[in-house]
């Protein structure tokens, strides 16, 4: 399992220049069209505002509905938003509703991800 990690940390840190030989050799010596790299290496070189506008800096944390463990989600809403404890409860029982809007990625992820582990059922647009 190492050695994946190993070679997924080297395809990662590859330049363009070298994306682009990758690329070559798949198709030259395998027969592999590799499309998605194609796209990904010249969306940047095709106009990089173009690519800069189309990702998403902000997301919204959207609650869809608690699951089977309503009171857990509730405290977990409480807790995360600061919100009272009949305030949060509301909002639970209203879903869906938007939680959170205006998050980074990272920070929409990881609530998301605590949300479901107390059973939520969660969307991030």
């Amino acid at each position: 399992m190492a050695d994946l990690k190993a070679f997924a940390e080297q395809l990662v840190n590859l330049t363009v220049k070298e994306v682009n030989e990758l690329a070559q050799i798949l198709k030259d010596e395998y027969g592999i069209e590799p499309a998605a790299a194609a796209v990904a290496v010249a969306g940047p070189a095709a106009g990089g505002e173009a690519a800069a506008v189309e990702e998403k800096s902000t997301f919204d944390v959207i609650l869809k509905e608690a699951g089977g463990q309503k009171l857990a989600v509730v405290k977990l809403v409480k807790d995360l938003t600061g919100l009272g404890l009949k305030e949060a409860k509301d909002l639970v029982d209203g879903a869906p509703k938007e939680l959170k809007s205006g998050v980074a990625k990272d920070e929409a992820e990881a609530l998301k991800k605590q949300l479901e582990e107390a059973g939520a059922v969660v969307e991030i647009k």
